[in-house]
C-alpha cells in the first residue's frame, strides 16, 4: 500500500479540524441563543425558586457532555475517511458513500444532541411549570436545533469540498445517489428554517402566558425577530455560497476558454446539479482539446484550409463547381538528382523546398491540394473563395521563383505552371477513404503548362485564360510560341510574366 504524502496528511488534518470547529461553533451559538431566550428574554412566569441556578448549571454540563459524545461518534465516521485519504488510490464505492454522508451525519448528530436537550430540559421544566409552558420550551429547543442542524450541514458541506473533490476525481456525480442534497431542496430548506422558525417561535412565546397583557412580550418578540434575521441570514448566506462559489469558479474558467485557453478544468466538489455542471464543463473542454488535437494532426496531413472546410462542412460526396487557378510546382531534372543523392538526402531536399514554398502559397490564400512526387499542386479560389485567385496565384508563383533562385542549392531548379478554369471541388473516393480535391480539365492543363517550362526555359508560365483574368497591370507578359500540350488537339498560347520595375523607368525585371 502506498502511503500518503505529508502534504496530503496536512490537508486532511486541516479539513477535519475545521469541520469539528465549525460544527462546535454552530451548536455553541445556537445553544447560547436558546439559553438566553429561555432564561433571560422569556423566563417562565411565574418564576420558580432556584430554577435559574438549575439552568445555569445544567445547560453547560449538558452541552459539554453532548459535545464529547458527538465527537466520539463523529470520530468513527472520520476514521474510515482518514484511512482512505492517507493512501494514494481512488476511493471504493463504500468509501465514497461514507464521505458524501458526512454532512448529513454531522447535521444528524447535531439534531440528536438538540433533541436530547429538549427531552432533558422538558423534564426539568415540567417539575416546576404547567404542561403548556413545557410544550413551549420543548418546541423552542427543537426549532433551534433544526436551524442549528441546517447550519451545521451547510458548514460541513463547504468544509468537506476538498474531500468531495477526491471522491468525484473530476467525474460526474451520480444523480441517483441518495446521499446528495440537490440545490433546490437545499435552498428551500434554508429559506424555511431561516424564515419560518422565527415566526413559529414568536407564536410559541405566548404559550403558558395566557395572563399576559401583551406589552411585556414586546422584548421577547423583538429578540426573536433579531435572532430570526441573524439565523436566516446565516442559513441563506451559507446556502447561497454553496452554489455561488463553485459557479464563480466555473464562470471564470468559461471566460478563459472563450479567450482561447483549452488547458482549463474545474474541481468537481459538489454532488448535486452544480457538480454535474462542473463535470460537464470538464468533459466539454476535454472534447475541445481533442478536437483541436485532431485539427492540428489533420492539418499536418491535409492543408489547414481544407481541414477547416471538412470539419465545418462534413464529408458529403456532392461536389461544387467553381472557377479556380491551379498551380503546379515541379523540380526539374529530378531523375538525375535522385541518382546522385541517397533516399534520405532526396527527402531532406524535398522537405527544404516545400518548407519555403508552402508558406508562400498560404500567404496568398491558396492551399496545397496534393504532393505529387517531386512537385505539388496548389489551388487558389477553393475551398476559400477568392475573386482575385488568378492574381494571387501569379503573385505566389513569382515569389516562389524568386525565393528558390535566391536560397535553393544550385543543383535544384523548378518550373511553375498556372491555369484557370472551372473544376469540381469536393470529396473524392469511396469505401471509407476520401480525399478533398479538385477535378477538371483546368488542373490537367496546369500540369501540362508546367511541363512546357522545360521547352521554353521559363521558370513561370501561365495559360491564356489565366492571363485574361489578371487585374494586375504592373506585370508585363511575354508571349511564347504556341506549344502543343499533351492531350490537347491544338497548340496553346502561353505567357511568361515579367514584372515592370518602377525604379528603373520601365526596365523589365526578369523573373
Amino acid at each position: 500500500m502506498t502511503t500518503g504524502t505529508p502534504e496530503r496528511g496536512r490537508v486532511r488534518a486541516r479539513v477535519f479540524t475545521s469541520l469539528r470547529r465549525r460544527g462546535l461553533a454552530a451548536n455553541a451559538i445556537g445553544a447560547t441563543i436558546a439559553f438566553v431566550y429561555l432564561t433571560l428574554v422569556a423566563p417562565p412566569q411565574p418564576p420558580s425558586p432556584g430554577s435559574e441556578w438549575e439552568q445555569l448549571v445544567l445547560a453547560p454540563v449538558y452541552f459539554v457532555l453532548a459535545a464529547v459524545v458527538g465527537r466520539r461518534i463523529g470520530q468513527r465516521h472520520l476514521r474510515r475517511i482518514a484511512e482512505w485519504l492517507s493512501v494514494d488510490r481512488p476511493p471504493t464505492r463504500e468509501e465514497q458513500t461514507i464521505a458524501l454522508r458526512l454532512p448529513r451525519q454531522a447535521a444528524a448528530l447535531s439534531a440528536m444532541g438538540w433533541l436530547g436537550g429538549a427531552v432533558v430540559f422538558g423534564v426539568v421544566t415540567a417539575t416546576h411549570h404547567p404542561v403548556v409552558y413545557v410544550v413551549g420550551v420543548v418546541l423552542g429547543i427543537v426549532l433551534a436545533g433544526l436551524t442549528t442542524a441546517a447550519v451545521t450541514y451547510l458548514l460541513a458541506e463547504r468544509t468537506l469540498r476538498p474531500v468531495f473533490a477526491r471522491v468525484f476525481a473530476g467525474e460526474r456525480p451520480s444523480p441517483t445517489d441518495g446521499t446528495i442534497v440537490g440545490t433546490r431542496p437545499r435552498l428551500l430548506v434554508s429559506w424555511a428554517l431561516g424564515s419560518g422558525v422565527a415566526l413559529i417561535a414568536i407564536a410559541i412565546a405566548f404559550l403558558g402566558r395566557g395572563d399576559s397583557r401583551g406589552d411585556d412580550l414586546i422584548p421577547t418578540v423583538l429578540f426573536l425577530v433579531v435572532v430570526g434575521l441573524f439565523a436566516g441570514g446565516v442559513l441563506i448566506a451559507a446556502a447561497a455560497a454553496s452554489v455561488s462559489e463553485p459557479l464563480e469558479r466555473l464562470t471564470a474558467a468559461v471566460e478563459r476558454v472563450e479567450a482561447g485557453s483549452l488547458d482549463e478544468g474545474v474541481v468537481v466538489d459538489d454532488g448535486g446539479e452544480v457538480g454535474r455542471l462542473q463535470a460537464g464543463f470538464n468533459r466539454m473542454v476535454a472534447g475541445l482539446r481533442e478536437r483541436e488535437r485532431i485539427r492540428e494532426t489533420f492539418g499536418t496531413y491535409v492543408d489547414r484550409e481544407v481541414a477547416e472546410h471538412i470539419l465545418r462542412e462534413g464529408t458529403a460526396l456532392e461536389g461544387e463547381e467553381l472557377e479556380i487557378t491551379a498551380m503546379f510546382v515541379d523540380i526539374r531534372g529530378f531523375t538525375g538528382l535522385a541518382e546522385r543523392l541517397s533516399a534520405s538526402e532526396i527527402v531532406a531536399t524535398l522537405n527544404r523546398l516545400f518548407e519555403r514554398v508552402v508558406p508562400i502559397i498560404h500567404a496568398h490564400g491558396g492551399h496545397v491540394d496534393k504532393y505529387v512526387g517531386d512537385g505539388l499542386l496548389s489551388v487558389f479560389g477553393a475551398p476559400r473563395r477568392q475573386d482575385d485567385h488568378a492574381d494571387q496565384a501569379l503573385a505566389a508563383a513569382l515569389e516562389i521563383a524568386a525565393t528558390i533562385e535566391d536560397e535553393a542549392e544550385e543543383s535544384v531548379s523548378i518550373g511553375i505552371g498556372l491555369n484557370s478554369g472551372a473544376v469540381v471541388v469536393g470529396n473524392i473516393g469511396g469505401a471509407g477513404r476520401l480525399e478533398f480535391s479538385v477535378i477538371g480539365d483546368a488542373v490537367n492543363v496546369a500540369a501540362r503548362v508546367e511541363s512546357a517550362t522545360r521547352e521554353t526555359g521559363d521558370t513561370v508560365l501561365l495559360a491564356e485564360h489565366t492571363k485574361e483574368l489578371l487585374a494586375d497591370a504592373d506585370i508585363a507578359m511575354a508571349e511564347r510560341p504556341r506549344v502543343a500540350l499533351k492531350g490537347k488537339r491544338e497548340p496553346v498560347t502561353l505567357y511568361a510574366p515579367r514584372r515592370t520595375c518602377a525604379s528603373t523607368n520601365g526596365e523589365a525585371c526578369s523573373t
